[in-house]
């Protein structure tokens, strides 16, 4: 069960306060004995971290049923740096983005008909990620309303999300909604969830 995993991404923090907010959740985790200040990299196949905290005893008050024993969760790697975020396996790109201006939908990805998404239609959010992620600041144009809006506010589908800071927890059972609501409440920011297989 290694390599299912649960993400939380914090989609509003900058990059210059995601590492000292990374720190604090460390701690505010640490306190709740959620994990343990031990580091493994036994079940870690997060991109470009190759170890996580270990679970502390208190690590079932997260998910919705740890009724099974034999499931024991793997540590919680911690991806600090601008970033996009997938979920899942096989896809790069998102299926859609929501302009948070004029809440058009553009279509990216035209799933069932398509798998590829249209490059024409992704490549100015693929610029605007780019830019983003070097500069702390990138925009793709809505092609509705004609707004230049920063990547970090677009909507993007269940499956995609852009953000400074990312939490993978590795072979974790299901988490309950109190969970994500709690975590969501220490960050302090709107955060995207994803469930996923390596």
């Amino acid at each position: 069960m290694g390599d299912f995993y649960e993400r939380i991404v914090d989609v509003e923090v900058t990059g210059e306060e995601a590492g000292p907010l990374a720190e604090r959740m460390v701690d505010w985790m640490v306190g709740e004995g959620l994990i343990t200040r031990e580091m493994s990299g036994e079940g870690v196949y997060s991109l470009d971290v190759d170890e996580g905290y270990v679970p502390g005893p208190n690590w079932k008050q997260a998910v919705a049923d740890a009724s099974d024993p034999s499931w024991l969760p793997g540590p919680v790697a911690i991806l600090v740096g601008r970033d996009y975020h997938v979920g899942g396996q096989g896809s790069d790109e998102a299926e859609y983005a929501v302009c948070p201006r004029c809440r058009a939908r553009t279509v990216i990805i035209n799933y069932p008909e398509e798998f590829e998404p249209d490059e024409e239609v992704w490549q100015p959010f693929r610029d605007g990620i780019a830019t983003w992620k070097k500069t702390g600041e990138g925009n793709a144009p809505c092609a509705a309303c004609g707004a230049c809006v920063p990547v970090t506010e677009w909507q993007w589908d269940g499956n995609f999300a852009v953000g400074a800071l990312a939490f993978d927890f590795w072979g974790w059972p299901p988490f309950s909604v109190g969970f994500y609501e709690r975590f969501s409440r220490q960050l302090g920011h709107r955060t995207a969830e994803h469930m996923g297989k390596f």
